[in-house]
């Protein structure tokens, strides 16, 4: 499989299964050029056979390298990201859940759901853009989210790209962030306002936003529920002294950025 082949996938079950509404944010922000991807995001437990090393195999196998660590302490969170030597295809952030530090009553439950996993899936990057491998009750994900939306969110919907995030460098438009917000709370999307409304500044060489998440329907054992699924992001990254671009994350602003999936 393809770079663009893999991103094409994982757009296609995102826009589908994940955050229908980002047709509509696509259109309000498109111009001339395509809209350029900076970075997606996935998301998964450090539990074997799963963790960091699983989900970025897929894209270490097609170039991409490790390019920065983070940790994410309230939220027991350890987190990559990858970049490639082609600098327009996108970065991606992948972050997995210390189950070992959250409560017991947390680790059965993800037990449950790793017992299912199929190991002979995650041999093809088909899995990335696969949804869940587990079946799950909505009892189970309450229990989680009462301790950690990020486990529950997770459990709900399974691989696939929790975010995709327009480049405002690119755009014509609107040269920054806020510009952004404000043309899509028009248009009637509900922004992030954790932390401020834009995470992050030009002293830390990067300005982040996003919407909250769509609510989507998802399955579970006992019934289907309509839950928040994915979002989209948007990034302005600056120059450093050399006059290239910070490709990194600031670890205070992604915490941030998590809480879009918040209920």
């Amino acid at each position: 499989m393809t770079v663009d082949a893999l991103f094409g996938h994982l757009w296609q079950d995102y826009i589908t299964r994940l955050c229908p509404s980002a047709h509509k944010v696509h259109d309000l922000l498109r111009e001339d050029e395509s809209l350029i991807n900076d970075h997606i995001a996935l998301r998964t437990f450090n539990v074997a056979p799963l963790g960091i090393d699983t989900i970025a195999k897929p894209f270490l196998d097609l170039g991409y390298e490790v390019s920065g660590h983070y940790d994410f302490e309230a939220k027991k969170l350890t987190a990559i990201h990858l970049e490639h030597s082609d600098a327009l295809l996108p970065k991606v952030f992948i972050s997995e859940l210390r189950v070992e530090e959250c409560s017991q009553s947390l680790q059965d439950i993800v037990a449950k759901l790793v017992a299912q996993v199929d190991s002979a899936k995650l041999s093809s990057a088909e899995f990335l853009y696969g949804g869940r491998l587990w079946d799950l009750s909505y009892q189970d994900l309450q229990m989680l989210a009462q301790e950690s939306e990020y486990a529950s969110w997770l459990a709900a919907h399974g691989y696939g790209a929790n975010h995709f995030t327009v480049s405002v460098n690119q755009l014509d438009c609107f040269a920054e962030v806020v510009e952004v917000n404000q043309h899509l709370r028009d248009a009637g999307f509900a922004i992030n306002e954790s932390g401020g409304e834009v995470k992050g500044s030009p002293e830390v060489l990067l300005e982040q936003s996003s919407t909250m998440a769509d609510k989507v329907s998802v399955a579970f054992t006992d019934g289907d529920q309509l839950i928040p699924g994915g979002f989209y992001e948007f990034a302005k990254r600056y120059q450093l002294a050399d006059g290239s671009y910070y490709q990194g994350f600031v670890a205070a602003s992604a915490d941030k950025i998590f809480e879009s999936t918040h209920q």
